[in-house]
């Protein structure tokens, strides 16, 4: 794709596949999510080959350098030929963490939703009130 064309920050986001829909990735932009320079960026923000940019998703703070131009989604292979991820090895291998010990586990006993008190025995063990 040429380096003339213009594409907005939040197709390009959704483009690359850091979010699922482009509604999303614009209302990252909208809430101060999406950060070029250090400053929140609007989704009408043009995006350039070089840039770089912070994006902070539900469990992730990225930092992305664009390698390339991409207006229409494709494969997941294909959509990382188009930026650098620069996260610092430290934040990624946290969330590799983070994500692993979420699981709690499958109820082999049981199927279907936990009752009334299988939810309190299981808030008693968490900590929560």
């Amino acid at each position: 794709m040429p380096t003339d064309e213009k594409i907005r920050v939040d197709k390009f986001l959704w483009a690359i596949r850091i979010f699922k829909t482009r509604t999303l990735a614009t209302n990252a932009c909208h809430t101060g999510k999406i950060k070029w320079k250090g400053k929140a960026t609007k989704a009408s923000h043009f995006v350039h080959i070089g840039d770089e940019y912070e994006i902070k998703t539900e469990s992730t703070v990225r930092h992305i350098r664009v390698t390339g131009l991409l207006e229409k989604r494709v494969a997941a292979q294909l959509a990382v030929q188009y930026y650098i991820d620069c996260t610092p090895a430290a934040k990624q291998q946290s969330i590799t963490y983070k994500a692993s010990s979420f699981y709690t586990g499958k109820r082999a006993s049981k199927k279907g939703r936990p009752t009334k008190k299988d939810r309190r025995d299981l808030d008693n063990l968490m900590g929560i009130e």
